[in-house]
């Protein structure tokens, strides 16, 4: 559903694109004879990572009720305590993630519950990894309701990067999701937070400093 011959759907433009200027730019310069037609490697690589920046790799979700996974994948750089006014209500335990722009960038449910809400930040475009992009970024925060005694509310929130000018929301209010299920994606280089509210029983199983794959890693259980 999520993807074509292994690439998200969501690249369907840019890899379109990038084949049609691949493509020309290769012809001109084999119609330039050598040596230019050596530089022809150059637009060849630059293909081939916009097809590996949109793959969307097969993923099986751990047989765990009680896992709360990663929503991206990367490296894990804030385990902090936060407000969130929005839709956890108050104080919450905040995990972010930074995304280079050769992680996979598909985001998917943390958990299984249905969407409650989305809301859309019209921000600035700061380096992921710089401070200022926590609050200042562009960004799409999508909360989930679980069926979790003691931790109802799961909220991500997908966040713009230097390079990353286009977010993508692939689920509505309403929907049901799984535990694995794509939700969306961020497009060459962004951020991922994951919140739950600070009085859930929940134990974190992640550092800082931490690799992290969607889908497959459990960040934490609940008790």
């Amino acid at each position: 559903m999520y993807s074509i011959f292994g690439l998200a759907k969501y690249g369907t433009k840019e890899i379109t694109i990038s084949i049609i200027i691949v493509v020309a730019i290769i012809f001109l310069l084999y119609r330039l004879g050598t040596p230019w037609i050596y530089f022809s490697i150059i637009p060849a690589i630059f293909l081939i990572w916009v097809l590996a920046f949109f793959r969307n790799p097969t993923r099986i979700p751990p047989n765990n009720p009680k896992a709360v996974l990663s929503p991206a994948d990367g490296t894990i750089t804030h385990i902090i305590e936060v407000d969130e006014p929005d839709f956890i209500g108050g104080k919450a335990k905040m995990i972010g993630i930074f995304l280079s722009i050769f992680n996979v960038h598909l985001n998917r449910a943390p958990f299984k519950g249905v969407v409650k809400f989305i809301k859309y930040h019209e921000g600035k475009f700061h380096d992921a990894r710089d401070e200022k992009s926590l609050s200042e970024n562009e960004s799409n925060a999508i909360g989930f309701e679980t069926e979790q005694k003691g931790a109802e509310k799961i909220l991500i929130k997908q966040i713009a990067g230097l390079l990353a000018r286009r977010i993508v929301c692939d689920v509505k209010i309403g929907d049901k999701v799984d535990a694995g299920d794509v939700v969306g994606m961020i497009k060459f280089g962004s951020r991922t937070e994951i919140y739950l509210p600070i009085d859930a029983n929940f134990d974190i199983e992640v550092k800082v400093g931490d690799k992290v794959n969607a889908g497959t890693t459990i960040l934490g259980e609940f008790k």
